[in-house]
């Protein structure tokens, strides 16, 4: 074998290395007495920042009631929790990289990211809708044509619009914000005409604008998409471990209290209510535990 071919197979070995010890989460926890929780700093009542480097919503939550069972499971008398926020764009890449060992926002389950990751059982099943200015005179996917659509870079939203049956031969204009309050800005600026998102992350939006009366949320349901924590692909122990106390939360009925704290109660900074009770596939989803992806929903 020549120098060259020895010091090929060396790079290989040692990348494989790495990505089994990456990929052995549990591990990797317990020898660092540390966890890296990827969150987002505007994904409504499921994950927000409050500022200061603090991070709170439901998923926030759930993914530290799911951290203290793993604590538990491993021994550790202290697990130090590093919040690491992450963008539509990179929060996958980050959970591949090693970067991020649990993210809890706001990512759908679809079949084209179960190849990059893995997700644990669904905790919300979601909406995509359109929010506009109230006086918009805007109610259906068939009014926007001409108009400009902004969502955010990375998500799939105006891919789903496009696709929707309604929006044959409606012509917009799309524009791109860089997290989802930049979006928001962008309508409330007057910049784009609708804002297309998540509708937990647009009733969140519009609940902590000036005047949340200015806005509504009108139109189509667009998608209905299972929203999950995200973690690295091929490491069983881990999934089972997640899994294992989410289920647990749902079982207890905690979850549900959880959901209501975060979706129906007032919630900071504004102690606004979004007043968004768990709809019927939310419900569910906790009764019969699955990480089925988007695409399953869409054969209903």
């Amino acid at each position: 074998m020549s120098k060259k071919s020895v010091l090929a197979l060396s790079l290989v070995l040692a990348v494989a290395a790495v990505q089994a010890n990456t990929s052995d989460t549990l591990k990797k926890i317990k020898d660092s007495g540390a966890v890296t929780m990827g969150v987002r700093e505007s994904s409504g009542a499921l994950s927000f920042t409050l500022g200061d480097g603090k991070f709170a919503g439901y998923h926030v939550e759930v993914c530290d009631k799911v951290l203290r069972v793993v604590q538990k499971q491993l021994g550790l008398t202290q697990l130090t929790v590093r919040y690491q926020p992450v963008t539509s764009q990179n929060r996958i890449p980050l959970v591949q990289n090693g970067n991020v060992d649990i993210e809890c926002g706001s990512t759908t389950n679809n079949a084209t990211r179960q190849k990059d990751v893995a997700f644990a059982v669904t905790t919300f099943v979601e909406e995509v809708r359109i929010a506009v200015k109230a006086n918009s005179g805007i109610t259906s996917i068939n009014q926007l044509n001409g108009k400009t659509v902004a969502t955010t870079t990375g998500t799939t939203s105006v891919q789903t619009l496009r696709r929707h049956e309604r929006a044959n031969g409606v012509d917009f204009k799309e524009i791109l914000g860089k997290d989802h309050a930049d979006s928001f800005l962008l309508l409330e600026s007057g910049r784009a005409d609708a804002f297309v998102m998540d509708s937990q992350i647009l009733a969140g939006a519009i609940a902590k604008s000036k005047k949340p009366s200015d806005f509504k949320i009108v139109g189509e349901t667009l998608s209905v998409e299972p929203i999950a924590i995200v973690f690295r692909k091929d490491d069983p122990a881990f999934k089972k471990a997640v899994d294992d106390a989410i289920v647990g939360l749902m079982k207890s009925g905690e979850l549900a209290k959880m959901y209501d704290k975060w979706f129906v109660q007032p919630i900071p900074p504004t102690q606004t209510s979004l007043n968004l009770p768990a709809s019927v596939a939310t419900k569910a989803a906790w009764a019969s535990p699955n990480d089925k992806p988007m695409e399953d929903y869409a054969k209903k």
